[in-house]
Parts: structure tokens; sequence; C-alpha cells
């Protein structure tokens, strides 16, 4: 199907509105031009940004960018985000798209590209709509065999380019006016229908420059809507519903990818019409309500939740939407899942019983129209019932004794709610936090497919820029926070009320689980001294340590009540081996998965 994008001859709605294609029509602030010279390139790009929902850039000056920055500021409802360094200007945009549904960040040319091109491959893996803008050579060097700065020194531009290619799903290289307007649409229009990051990179000395196509009041932005083949539609529900209805104890399971089909509310749906328990992959917690009266919990192979893998494992049927089964998720290919029992959805297709494959067929139509025809079966879910036993409560900590992570997290539950949100930084956090019971609304965020050290802090100041109504609870392992924790210093400066916890336990422990060495201990900092010396006086912000029950009970009360407001720094000193124990088998079996044989043929 073609997408039209910002085309002139597009019928404008007549309020004024435009279409957002992650969110309802909604009013976009429309900027006072007083004459045509003002409609620039840079100015074009800002519009499209606000129209598409953002209102937040991230960026990092450099010479190539500065005008364009210039205009970017002047669109109204876009508010530029000044970040440490490109990375973690990446990481922002990466924890702005998971709350908004799209991010944006600003760098220069190769030396900041070649910066925040791990943050965009994270992106591409996490499937996320993200735009990548960078402020390129003058378009005037293009052919000339000149040799410019901030590039290795060679007369051809294309090295940031060619990295770009492997992690973006589309790139454009604007570098003269008369196809700008139609590659950047273009590029903003690829990003949002398939849910990956995009490059666009600008010539320097055209982001100030006016064009006819670049009109002051542009056509509001708007993409074609995607629409399943019905005779392919009815097919595979025909014979997933054949399928099912003969099943036991069928069972759903919700992946990931259900983020970028939009598809989360068909699955619960479709669950309140079957009848069948429900549960989540470690990727995909937060995109279903965990009220539901049928949700079971976390299927992760051998560390589930409890009593989750015995009954999707035992089902004779199971319906996964939007999987991804990588090591990480499936425990080192580890899964008692069968082909031939597994109903597989992906984004754009269905395959049946490791059988027929139905293309063109859209995961949230196909839920929906399976919930209308499958018929009601609770027996999974009974068997459920039955086996469920309520877990144990830690064991009571004596007076000062040494804090524990399960005692932690026990207290962490009872600051959920929706107006909170959860980031679990990679390691220990990814186990401890998919534990908690996260409440109607309460967000919740981890990076499992890519699983970058370091990502949390970022995205912790992307998610909490998007949505400043809620508090965002960061779990963030002490080596992953020495990777990034200058961007501590753009969340004071931005007024955020994050709290992070930073949980010092004396180095790589995920990686100790995995395959332990000295390489695995870091230099311990005196992390509560580090946030204060980036506070410096300036901004709100609150720090403390704890070493047991009593301080930390005292920390969270004071972070929210008195420090509600401003941004809450407790590093929490534990045990380097106190883990949970879903770690301890998560790393033993993923590390068996590393350490097979080469295949001798």
């Amino acid at each position: 199907m073609d997408t039209i994008v910002g085309s002139l001859d597009t019928c404008k709605p007549e309020n004024g509105d435009v279409i957002r294609p992650n969110g309802p029509v909604q009013s976009a602030p429309r900027s006072v031009i007083s004459d045509s010279s003002s409609a620039t390139l840079g100015r074009h790009l800002a519009h499209r940004l606000v129209e598409i929902g953002v209102n937040d850039v991230f960026s990092v000056p450099g010479d190539f960018n500065l005008t364009l920055l210039d205009h970017l500021i002047a669109e109204p409802g876009l508010n530029l985000i000044g970040c440490c360094n490109e990375l973690n200007a990446g990481y922002a945009a990466d924890g702005y798209a998971r709350s908004r549904g799209v991010g944006a960040c600003v760098v220069t040319f190769t030396v900041g590209g070649l910066s925040v091109i791990n943050a965009i491959a994270g992106a591409y893996g996490e499937n996320l709509p993200l735009i990548c803008i960078i402020g390129g050579p003058n378009s005037n060097d293009y052919g000339t065999n000149r040799i410019l700065h901030h590039t290795i020194g060679l007369s051809d531009f294309r090295q940031e380019l060619t990295c770009f290619e492997a992690v973006t799903c589309y790139q454009a290289v604007v570098n003269n006016l008369e196809d700008a307007h139609e590659q950047i649409d273009k590029a903003v229009s690829m990003a949002l229908s398939e849910s990956k990051p995009v490059y666009i990179s600008i010539s320097c000395n055209l982001a100030a420059t006016p064009h006819p196509t670049f009109r002051s009041d542009p056509v509001p932005f708007s993409l074609s809507t995607k629409s399943s083949n019905k005779m392919s539609l009815e097919a595979a529900v025909e014979a997933t519903v054949e399928f099912l209805n003969k099943a036991v104890k069928p069972v759903l399971v919700g992946g990931p990818k259900m983020r970028m089909a939009k598809a989360s509310k068909a699955l619960v749906e479709l669950a309140d019409a079957s009848g069948y328990p429900l549960a989540v992959m470690p990727s995909a917690k937060g995109l279903v309500p965990e009220d539901h009266p049928h949700f079971i919990g976390t299927y992760w192979g051998a560390v589930s939740s409890p009593f989750c893998a015995e009954i999707v494992e035992s089902a004779d049927a199971y319906l996964f939407a939007g999987p991804i089964f990588n090591d990480y998720a499936s425990v080192g290919y580890s899964l008692l899942i069968k082909k031939e029992k597994a109903i597989i959805i992906h984004p754009d297709r269905v395959t049946v019983a490791n059988g027929p494959t139905f293309g063109c067929v859209l995961m949230s139509d196909f839920m929906t129209e399976l919930a209308k025809r499958v018929k009601r079966n609770e027996t999974a879910y009974e068997n459920y019932h039955r086996i469920f036993l309520t877990q144990g409560k830690p064991l009571k900590s004596q007076p000062k004794e040494p804090l524990r992570v399960n005692t932690m997290f026990q207290h962490v539950q009872t600051m959920l709610s929706s107006e909170t949100a959860v980031i679990a930084e990679t390691g220990d956090s990814w186990f401890n936090c998919q534990k908690l019971k996260l409440p109607r609304g309460c967000g919740y965020e981890f990076q499992m497919q890519y699983g970058s050290i370091g990502w949390s802090v970022g995205a912790t100041l992307g998610y909490a820029q998007a949505q400043p109504e809620k508090r965002v609870l960061a779990f963030i392992g002490d080596g992953s926070f020495q990777v990034t924790a200058q961007e501590v210093s753009t969340m004071i400066r931005n007024e955020q009320k994050s709290i992070i916890f930073l949980v010092n336990n004396g180095g790589y422990t995920i990686e100790v689980e995995i395959h332990d060495g000295p390489y695995n201990v870091i230099k311990n900092w005196n992390y509560t001294g580090f946030v204060d010396a980036i506070h410096n006086g300036k901004g709100t912000c609150w720090t403390t340590k704890v070493t047991c029950e009593e301080e930390l009970v005292e920390a969270i009360t004071i972070a929210s009540e008195a420090k509600k407001d401003c941004l809450c720094f407790i590093e929490v000193i534990l045990h380097k081996d106190d883990t949970s124990k879903e770690l301890l088998e998560w790393g033993s079996r993923v590390s068996a998965a590393n350490s097979r044989p080469p295949n001798h043929d």
C-alpha cells in the first residue's frame, strides 16, 4: 500500500487538527510566521516533529547542526533538551519513544553520528520509531573531494551513512532543496509505519533556507491506515478457531511486538472472550493490565512467575502474540514449547501450528475477529487456580541487619501506582522488577533485545520528559550507571522528579552469573557524592545512602513525601552475592548456551 505523506492536495481537516499516527487526533500548535521567507527547511522539519507528537528533541550541539537547532528552537511546542553526550541523547529519545510512540534526537556529522549509533541500534532491535537527525556538511562540499573535519579524513562522506544503513529502515541525505520536503516526509512516515529508527542528514547551509514547498502552515501530516486482506484474514481466523476449539487447555501469551502492532487492547479482548489464561513474555511486561482476572504472570521458561511456566508448557495449544524468541527470552533456548502446538501472530501475518502462514493479516484485526468466534474455555485457568500458592515473604530483618535485595523490592512494591513508571536496567534489576505487581496504569520498560548497559539513565531522562505527570522509578546497577552517569545532570537541569535506586553490589553481577572473572569487579565510586557534585547547588536534588531496611524505609518515605517534587538518588548497598534466584538459574542456562562447542560436520 502506498503511503502519501504531506502532499499538497491532501484534504485538510476542517478544524485544523492533525492526524497523529500514534494517538488520537489532536490540535498541533501553529507557528506565527510573518513572511514566507521564514518557511524554511528547519522549520518544516520542526512542524513535522510537533505534528507527530514530538514536543522534546534531545540534542548535542556541533558546528554542523547549530543553525538547524536555531530553527527547531523557534517552533512553538518544541523543546530542545541539551544532553551531555550523543549516546545519552539517543537513549533519551529511546525512552521518549516508549512513552510517546516516537522520539527524536539531533547530533552533528560523523563524530556525533557514530557516537549516537549504539542507541539507534538499540531502538532498531526494540522496534521503536526514532528520528535521528544529523547536521551534515555544506551542500557545496558534496562531490568536491574535499576533506572535512569531524570525519575520518576521506573525501567520501558516506562513512556515517553506510553505518546507519544497518540500523535504520530509511536514510535521507538532504543536500538540496528540491526534494527535501519529500525526503523528510518519507523518512518520518517510514519511522512510524515500520516502527523503526530513520536517519535524516541535513546540510548545514540548508536549514535556514526557504523554499516554496515549506509552507508557513504546512498540510497536516497523515498516514494511510493499513488494513488486512479480507480473504487471508478470514482463512487465518477459520484455521485458528478450528485448532483452538479442539484444544483442552489453551493459553495466551503476549509478546513485545504487540507494542509496534498496537494490539495490546485486542489481546485483552481475546482473553475476555476466550477465558484462557493470559501471560506475557518478559519484554512485554506492562503491555497488558496485570489486574486482569485471568492474568497469570510472566512466561520466561525456568525463571517464570510461579506456576506460570507449568500452565503454559503443559498446554495443548498456545497463542503467542508478537513474540521474540531470542536466547535471553528463551533462557538459553530452553523453553519447552512445541511448534506444532503454537499459533504465532506476527504484526502482519499468522502461522498456525507449524503449518500454513497467512500473510497480509494485521495482529489487531486477527485477534479482534478471533475473539468473536473462539469457544470459551477456562480449563487452563482453572488448573492454574488449583495449583497456585501464595508466595512467602522475605525473612524478617534484624535491627540494622545489612539490606537484602528481596527485602528492598518488597518495599518498592508499595511505591507503585498509576502515577509511576518502572525502568529496569540490564542486570539483576531485570529479574527483581519483573516480579513487581504493576497497578493499572503503571508504566514498565526495559531493554531486553539489545541489553546495552547504561541505557536506563538516558531512557529515564526521556521517559520522564515525555510523561512529567508520572514519577519514574529507575533501578540501575553500579556498573551500568558508570557508563552513562553524567545524564543525571540533564535530569536536574530540566527539573525532573524521578527516583533513581542505585544498586551498589560491587560490579557486573549479571555477568558474574554467566561467567565470572576479575573483569567483572569495578572501582567503587562515592555515588551520592558524585550526584551532589553534579547538582552543585543548582536545581532540586536529594541524595542518600542506605545499608539496612530501616534506612531504606526512611529514604522511601522522604522521597515520596518531603522530596516528592525533586530528583531523588538513593544508593542501596547490597552484598555482591545477593541476587535473585532467577538470575542464578538464568545465568547458568545462558552460560551453557554460550559455551556450546563448535559443530563438527
